[in-house]
């Protein structure tokens, strides 16, 4: 039971962090000090796009999962799992990556024009 409420723990925070990636920015609006939170958020982003490195809450819900008997989350991982094919279809991913850079790369032009 243990395991498995840590599973569901590492998928909402995940879940969190991929929302504050894309939104991130935009939140620093109001609370400029956010911007040093967002900046290695959009970074391990960028990181796990380019190289496929795989991310620490991914391997702590797998391992939960599997340990509390479950299926572990399949060989693409937690965007895999939860996003593609489930929130926008696998043949729009760049596009949906696309659509998150912009977003940032907006809140972040905007950003620096609140702060002039």
């Amino acid at each position: 039971m243990m395991y498995r409420l840590l599973a569901d723990a590492a998928m909402v925070v995940h879940f969190t962090f991929l929302l504050y990636l894309a939104v991130g920015g935009f939140v620093a609006w109001r609370w400029r000090r956010a911007i040093w939170a967002h900046l290695p958020v959009v970074g391990w982003g960028v990181l796990s796009i380019v190289t496929g490195v795989e991310c620490p809450l991914t391997l702590a819900e797998d391992w939960a999962r599997r340990t509390a008997g479950l299926e572990g989350l399949p060989a693409g991982g937690f965007i895999d799992h939860y996003i593609e094919g489930v929130i926008y279809p696998e043949e729009y991913t760049n596009l949906a990556r696309l659509g998150v850079a912009v977003l940032i790369l907006f809140s972040y032009v905007g950003y620096v024009l609140r702060r002039q």
